[in-house]
């Protein structure tokens, strides 16, 4: 009789658990261990659901028209670990809005109004890994909103109002291996922008306003093998731009106003396989500088308007030997008399200087 009456009890808790579930959202059990996923995909809500299952986690919440996120929201699911929060019309996150929700692994809040970030607003968020934050209004970043992700791996940002990185914003990052901050406004990075970030694998900086570069900005990340800085104002480099990037294997530096590259820029980068510097100023490089880049695969050289005097000779020889892909079709623009001709079937004694 006993048996029964649990057998019973267990029974109605079951139906407690799957009837549980917000109005014109789709709630679905999986069993081993019992979890429920929550579907409220583009179903016109306007703020955050109540009546959510308790073994919730995962929770679609996309394409709504919430306007802000309120003190401890997921305090009934605490064993929530996905929630999507893209495409709504967020402004306001509460400081405590996701406190309790330690399970919790990815966050996305993509495609909201999010202007600020609240201070140690994610500080409880303690197995967060993926913290989605693009295509918002964020204006500036400080290293006490970001508290107590230790485990957080990704963090991406693109497509908001960032003008400037400013010292230790990422220090607590503690972990993280793909920072995005691609199609922002930044143009000043500060020395110590990246300070913390040791782990770091793909840094993308891609669409941006910067004009400048510190010297050893970069240095703090000595596991980074990715580095993006296509489509900005850059003009010079730093010889040192690269120490401390001993792990670095890509480079991309397309679409800059780059006319030269510092002597050595590479000496400290053994690993680097990829070099994409098409599309800005050169009109001339010392093919010695590609020498320590033993394991160099592919060059991309091309746009440029290439000044084929003698000046050019040894990267004339240098195209000639390497085993890498080069870029075809690099011509030159200057002087006149090898207007058009491609680089690559010059002779050294063809770029001549004059006397």
């Amino acid at each position: 009789m006993q048996f029964l009456f649990h057998v019973i009890l267990g029974l109605l808790w079951l139906s407690q658990s799957v009837t549980a579930c917000p109005d014109s959202c789709k709630c679905s059990r999986k069993s081993g261990p019992e979890k429920s996923e929550v579907n409220c995909h583009k179903r016109g809500l306007l703020t955050f659901p109540a009546n959510l299952p308790p073994d919730t986690w995962n929770l679609k919440l996309g394409e709504n028209g919430i306007t802000e996120l309120k003190a401890a929201l997921l305090k009934a699911v605490p064993k929530v670990e996905s929630l999507n929060l893209e495409r709504n019309a967020i402004r306001f996150v509460h400081a405590q809005a996701f406190s309790g929700a330690k399970e919790l692994k990815l966050l996305k809040l993509y495609g909201n109004h999010i202007s600020t970030l609240p201070p140690r607003g994610f500080q409880e968020l303690r197995n967060l890994r993926f913290l989605m934050l693009g295509q918002n209004e964020i204006g500036a970043l400080k290293p006490d909103m970001f508290v107590g992700l230790k485990n957080l791996s990704e963090l991406d940002l693109p497509l908001n109002g960032l003008s400037s990185l400013t010292p230790n914003a990422f220090k607590p990052l503690i972990v993280l291996k793909v920072l995005d901050l691609s199609m922002n406004r930044i143009n000043t990075v500060s020395p110590k922008a990246f300070t913390g970030l040791r782990q770091l694998l793909f840094l993308n900086l891609d669409n941006n306003s910067i004009k400048t570069l510190h010297a050893g900005v970069f240095k703090p990340l000595r596991s980074l093998e990715m580095l993006v800085l296509d489509n900005n104002l850059l003009t010079t480099l730093p010889t040192t731009i690269l120490d401390g990037l001993v792990n670095l294997q890509e480079l991309y530096l397309r679409n800059n106003e780059l006319e030269s590259l510092p002597p050595a820029m590479f000496r400290n980068t053994p690993l680097l396989s990829q070099l994409a510097l098409s599309g800005n100023k050169l009109k001339t490089l010392d093919g010695k500088l590609f020498a320590p880049l033993t394991d160099m695969k592919k060059l991309h050289l091309h746009d440029n308007p290439w000044h084929c005097d003698c000046n050019i000779r040894s990267l004339v020889e240098y195209l000639s030997q390497t085993q890498s892909s080069v870029s075809p079709s690099l011509r030159c623009v200057t002087p006149q008399q090898l207007h058009g001709k491609t680089i690559s079937s010059l002779r050294a004694d063809q770029a001549v200087c004059p006397a």
